[in-house]
């Protein structure tokens, strides 16, 4: 099977044991993601100086051509993918986010209700791995952050492909890490040292911040999820490095 398509080419793969540490346990992750969700937005604002807000605009500009969209967005928790995808009216003309963390997801309802989108977008609690929607229903389909966080990314993958129309788009956003050594460092030493402080401190839960930066070390990022792309199906697989490779955005068509 040739390799998949690339805009950059980075020395990135899979972690090695050496490099990161154990992976812990994503089953019932859900319901860490439940305890915070209170502070969940204001700490992503926060630990990232905002630039969380500029990738999810980065990802809505990845959509696929043509108006009028049906989008599916998975791990949606506050429904801030969602939000983002809508700002172009036009644009998308439905979208349904699913989520299992009932306590995020009734934040992300009171979202939308106040910006009156209660007619163009819907989110309900759901698994990732096990979609309640048919085959081929959506144009797009989307998770942030929140692939890390699956038991089985591979058939979170095949999911988003057979939700897919012909020709419909898969967008992942996920944190990865630097190719420069130098920026690695510095970006390893406030992962594992700063953020899980911080976070533990604001959010009273010092479990779901050190999962964070764990999670991110040991997940496949860069030319190694491409490859987990190419393998449930997907073409003209793209990997595209934001903020100096702290996050990547991966496309993949249908």
């Amino acid at each position: 099977m040739p390799k998949p398509q690339s805009q950059m080419t980075l020395d990135a793969r899979t972690p090695s044991a050496a490099q990161s540490p154990t992976a812990p346990s994503r089953r019932d992750v859900w319901r860490m993601f439940d305890r915070i969700a209170g502070r969940y937005d204001f700490l992503n604002r926060s630990l990232s100086l905002r630039q969380d807000v500029m990738w999810r605009r980065r990802l809505a500009q990845s959509l696929p051509a043509g108006t009028g969209l049906s989008v599916l967005d998975l791990a949606t928790g506050t429904g801030d993918v969602l939000l983002q995808l809508c700002q172009d009216r036009g644009k998308v003309a439905h979208g349904v986010g699913v989520d299992m963390a009932a306590n995020m997801l009734a934040i992300g309802k009171a979202k939308i209700r106040d910006r009156k989108l209660d007619g163009v977008l819907a989110i309900t609690r759901g698994d990732a791995s096990q979609l309640a929607v048919r085959d081929a229903g959506f144009d797009a389909v989307t998770i942030a952050f929140g692939i890390r966080n699956v038991i089985d990314p591979a058939v979170v993958l095949r999911e988003m492909r057979r939700a897919l129309k012909d020709g419909g788009r898969a967008l992942v956003l996920e944190f990865s890490l630097p190719s420069n050594a130098l920026v690695r460092a510095a970006y390893l030493f406030y992962f594992r040292h700063v953020l899980p402080r911080i976070g533990a401190l604001i959010s009273g839960d010092a479990h779901a911040y050190r999962y964070l930066n764990t999670t991110v070390e040991s997940f496949p990022y860069g030319q190694a999820f491409c490859d987990l792309m190419v393998t449930a199906g997907f073409a003209n697989v793209k990997r595209i490095p934001l903020t100096l490779g702290i996050a990547t955005l991966y496309t993949g068509d249908k």
